[in-house]
């Protein structure tokens, strides 16, 4: 299986996506962070396969914590999860820059 670290700032959010991964039967969720900050702390830690990252975060939003992640480790693995703007929006071209992929997920 592979592990996935989520990381949201809003809990509700983070425990839906932590059902979806978890249900899916394919992936092991080992971890929940709620900011850049704490993503970059866990994943030096724990060695996640994939992390799913939300961009609008407060201390460290997932675009600054996505181009660090692909510093420390040039494979990193990033999925980016986020209710703001669309496919053109300068954030998610800069997260696709940094290398960053976006997946929609059905929520609810």
């Amino acid at each position: 299986m592979k592990k996935v670290l989520v990381v949201d700032d809003s809990l509700s959010v983070g425990r839906e996506l932590g059902k979806i991964i978890t249900d899916s039967g394919e992936f092991e969720l080992i971890g929940h962070a709620k900011n850049g900050t704490e993503a970059i702390q866990m994943y030096q830690r724990v060695h996640p396969d994939i992390v799913c990252m939300d961009m609008n975060m407060p201390m460290m939003d997932g675009t600054t914590a996505l181009r660090t992640l692909v510093a420390l480790d040039k494979n990193a693995k990033v999925v980016m999860v986020t209710s703001l703007g669309g496919v053109g929006d300068k954030y998610t071209i800069e997260a696709r820059r940094q290398g960053g992929d976006f997946k929609t997920l059905p929520v609810g």
